[in-house]
């Protein structure tokens, strides 16, 4: 463990999960293992149609999620209740595997996302 402070910036990223024009995520990885997520999501983007493909398709997100919301409204909807629930700017969320979502009206949502390091594997 170093004792040096780390600065990484969204701009350039580590990774980037792009979905076009329905937005994308870029992904900042840190020395510690962290890593932190910008994620841009436009109107009309949903978990089944932007992003599902592009992590292999399971059936529900298999991602918990900690995170800040800057823009926009995003609804999470848990797959096996059928729960739905709102956040909006300034909400701190926690979100456990096995749901998907879509972005709710016209205003792109903007996600800060935090990860800690995966010891799973």
């Amino acid at each position: 463990m170093t004792q040096s402070i780390e600065v990484r910036r969204f701009e350039t990223p580590d990774d980037r999960l792009d979905m076009k024009a329905a937005g994308g995520i870029s992904v900042v990885q840190m020395g510690t293992g962290n890593a932190g997520m910008h994620a841009v999501f436009a109107p009309g983007w949903t978990w089944e149609k932007d992003e599902k493909p592009l992590i292999g398709c399971p059936d529900a997100c298999p991602t918990h999620h900690t995170g800040f919301c800057i823009a926009g409204t995003l609804v999470v909807r848990m797959t096996g209740s059928g729960e739905e629930t709102e956040i909006k700017p300034g909400d701190f969320f926690e979100i456990p595997p096995g749901h998907d979502g879509y972005v709710k009206g016209d205003e792109a949502v903007e996600l800060i996302l935090f990860a800690a390091p995966d010891h799973s594997h």
